[in-house]
């Protein structure tokens, strides 16, 4: 019967190197994992000494595609990143119960029936099946798992604590998606206003307005009041010109878009929105939050203060911030505290640089982020009613007045009608 020598971690954590005789891989794998460890290579070879090695806490390489395994998939089976947390939770409920990760994932790939999550099961298990780890594994699905997500399943594998590390990215996860729902909820009422205040406007201008034209229209235009004058030319406009208007509207927010899909336009956008008013301050509370919820996550699971920062550059959505973390990160990896560093940034506002300064002077940076990123939850959830009340004000100022104006606009023509009726 072949042998096969493998290194794997047990629950305590401790990396062990042995053989064990079985009649494949899978097998052999199979036997390891009924056993409780966490497998990192299986090779078929002679019998070899147990021994204790040292934790390896970089990130996971990439894996490379196993044989046999499709390089095509359908567009309604491939895997996408919104695969990312129905997964994680689903093998964290499994590990809670007892199982290893790889007989999880197995698992999963028989038992799931949602096309995508099933196929990412599958692959995922091929690639396990072979020897690769999970990190190395998860690795091979980029519009899935992120480099963070990857690197803190490598280090709870290398740590020995797979199952708390995906309690905490799930609960990360969990966090940004409420926070992303929060906004997109925000955003709907005003839109709403919107959409219901333009078919209002249009209502009176292409429908109501008409009606009334040959009455005002038999007046001659010379004896109507100047409002009346031109809310009837306004609507001549768009009957006649709206069309082009709104074409032209359209490739400008397209050339728009396209523009800041560049670096350059990114850059300069971001500038200018972290200038307006309501929306800078947004932008900067919504930076603290990333950074303060990935960088505690990151150093909480045992990522290293280099990796971490990194990986946290890449999660600030604002360039002009990111560029500006970017140049902090080098002067931390030169000796510089953080808190430091950010202060000459001047993105980050003075008392969350005190709270990170003093985390680090008592060695509670971790607890301290945590605290950071509660309260610019709560900070982020005030200033979104905000923005919606003021937007919405805005929106309903500007309707009623319109509206209004069209109102007195049809009033005026109808007591000028009046006026020529008597005298007449």
């Amino acid at each position: 019967m072949p042998r096969f020598a493998y290194k794997a971690r047990d629950k305590a954590g401790q990396s062990v190197e042995s053989a064990i005789d079985a009649p494949t891989r899978k097998d052999a794998l199979r036997l390891l994992g009924s056993r409780g460890l966490s497998v990192a290579t299986v090779e078929e070879s002679a019998a070899g000494p147990v021994k204790r090695a040292t934790h390896n806490k970089r990130a996971a390489p990439a894996a490379e595609a196993p044989s046999g395994l499709p390089t095509q998939l359908r567009a309604d089976t491939r895997p996408r990143k919104a695969d990312r947390l129905p997964f994680l939770e689903s093998l964290h409920d499994l590990t809670t119960s007892g199982l290893s990760a790889g007989e999880a994932v197995r698992l999963l790939s028989i038992r799931i029936r949602a096309p995508r999550q099933r196929v990412l099961c599958e692959g995922l298990w091929a690639r396990l099946s072979e020897g690769v780890p999970l990190s190395r594994s998860m690795a091979a699905y980029p519009e899935v798992f992120d480099s963070s997500t990857i690197n803190l399943v490598h280090a709870g594998e290398a740590t020995g604590s797979l199952n708390d590390t995906l309690a905490r990215l799930i609960e990360h996860l969990n966090e940004q998606r409420e926070m992303r729902s929060a906004i997109l909820t925000a955003m709907a009422y005003p839109i709403l206003l919107i959409l219901v205040s333009g078919a209002v406007v249009l209502f009176f201008l292409f429908f109501l307005l008409p009606r009334l034209q040959s009455l005002l229209h038999s007046l001659g235009n010379n004896r109507l009041p100047m409002s009346t004058r031109i809310l009837v030319g306004f609507s001549y406009f768009l009957l006649h010109y709206g069309a082009f208007v709104a074409i032209a509207a359209v490739l400008a927010v397209i050339l728009l878009w396209r523009w800041r899909a560049t670096d350059a336009g990114r850059q300069k956008s971001d500038g200018w929105l972290l200038k307006v008013p309501l929306i800078g301050p947004f932008i900067v509370s919504k930076t603290v939050l990333e950074f303060s919820q990935t960088l505690g996550v990151l150093l909480q699971n045992g990522i290293t203060a280099a990796d971490a920062l990194r990986m946290t550059e890449r999660q600030i959505d604002n360039r002009v911030h990111r560029a500006a973390f970017d140049g902090a990160i080098e002067r931390v990896l030169e000796g510089e505290t953080l808190s430091s560093a950010l202060t000459r940034t001047g993105c980050f506002p003075e008392l969350v640089l005190d709270r990170l300064s003093v985390g680090e002077n008592t060695g509670n940076v971790v607890p301290s982020l945590r605290d950071i990123a509660k309260g610019y939850q709560k900070m982020i959830s005030k200033q979104l009613n905000l923005f919606t009340q003021v937007f919405a004000g805005v929106i309903l100022g500007g309707v009623f007045l319109f509206v209004g104006f069209i109102a007195f606009a049809i009033v005026m023509a109808v007591f000028q009608v009046s006026n020529g009726l008597k005298v007449g």
